[in-house]
């Protein structure tokens, strides 16, 4: 039921899709469908140029046959659609659990629009029962990670700091060469203020916590697709 939901969620956003647009293309399982659903349009007539949030989305949509693009080319896109790991009042969300969070904010900031697609498992009443996602530089990890310890004391994280492994079992590298810590927080009450302490950190590349990026959601359940406006 809920990749069905994840499907009837990006079919839903492309009512905001026209040609001509410069589109921005998330990552993860419900990103994908909606990448699915664009490839289909554009081999119906429907013309867009895009920007991938990963290595991953830009080979499924090469697969496709949407032209791609990249910001130093495009610098300013219309709208970038993509998912969630958690969505929380106000429209803030956890995002990272693919890995692509870095490049994810990067591409949402550069849009005009960012539109969240997902199923109702993803909305929550407070964020932080995800695990949130933190992106660091590899040199002076174990420096990073202690301080990214404190941060998680001073904020009072309910679980553990852990690194982020491959199912094999080795480190798991982003898309750009970093390291990913997974933090255990539990209940995130403040989420500007947890932003905040983590971008200071001078090893934490990005963290995935969006705040004031997305203005619209579409979520989907049993009943149909809710729309949710920021």
């Amino acid at each position: 039921m809920s990749d069905e939901q994840k499907y009837r969620a990006a079919e839903a956003a492309m009512a905001e899709v026209t040609s001509g647009m410069r589109l921005g293309l998330g990552t993860g399982s419900t990103a994908r469908h909606f990448v699915d659903i664009v490839g289909r349009a554009v081999r119906d007539g429907l013309e867009v140029i895009c920007v991938p949030t990963s290595e991953v989305t830009a080979a499924q949509a090469r697969g496709l046959g949407i032209p791609l693009t990249d910001l130093e080319a495009t610098p300013e896109l219309d709208l970038t659609v993509d998912g969630a790991d958690e969505l929380g009042p106000g429209l803030a969300l956890i995002k990272g659990g693919g890995g692509a969070l870095l490049r994810e904010k990067i591409v949402a900031a550069a849009s005009r629009r960012m539109i969240v697609i997902a199923d109702q498992s993803k909305q929550v009443e407070m964020l932080g029962r995800f695990p949130l996602p933190i992106e660091v530089n590899h040199f002076g990890l174990g420096v990073t990670t202690v301080a990214i310890a404190r941060v998680m004391a001073d904020f009072y994280a309910e679980g553990p700091l852990r690194r982020r492994l491959k199912a094999d079992g080795t480190p798991f590298v982003t898309d750009g060469g970093h390291a990913i810590l997974d933090a255990f927080f539990g209940r995130i009450p403040q989420p500007e203020a947890l932003a905040q302490a983590l971008v200071e950190i001078p090893g934490v590349v990005e963290h995935g916590l969006f705040i004031g990026l997305c203005q619209r959601a579409y979520v989907a359940g049993p009943a149909g697709v809710d729309v949710l406006d920021g």
